[in-house]
């Protein structure tokens, strides 16, 4: 796997589950937040610019498509990425894939920009922030 991607494994426990039986919509959301989570943990060189708090990584925007269920018991992987790089903002592509049989359950597009949080407004990525990001990314396929 390209190492511009980070994978974290999870499995569906009843709790996940809707009355439906299947994984209920906002538990899709914890997931990918913790795909992302993930994605810093394995990049402590990164993680370190955001350690103090200031700035902070804020999600500003959050596209999901909700493809297959998801079911008790099924293993999951979350696949995380920064697809898109700019000077105010950067997006995230993630994908929920069952594992085994490949198939994808969700996938999403996440917005986040940095926040100065003394100012309490969105500031540029520029500097070691952008140079730590930029060979990060890998657009997602068309």
């Amino acid at each position: 796997m390209d190492p511009r991607i980070s994978r974290v494994t999870l499995r569906v426990r009843g709790y996940h589950l809707d009355g439906y039986g299947h994984v209920n919509n906002a538990r899709y959301l914890e997931f990918l937040e913790e795909g992302r989570w993930g994605y810093f943990d394995d990049r402590p060189d990164l993680a370190r610019h955001f350690a103090s708090g200031d700035p902070a990584l804020v999600a500003v925007n959050l596209n999901i498509n909700y493809r297959q269920a998801a079911v008790a018991g099924d293993d999951l992987e979350v696949l995380t990425r920064i697809a898109d790089l700019s000077s105010r903002s950067a997006r995230m592509y993630q994908e929920i894939r069952r594992i085994g049989d490949g198939k994808q359950i969700a996938d999403a597009d996440l917005t986040f920009v940095l926040l100065d949080v003394r100012a309490k407004q969105a500031m540029a990525i520029e500097g070691d922030i952008l140079q730590a990001l930029e060979p990060l990314v890998l657009p997602k396929a068309s």
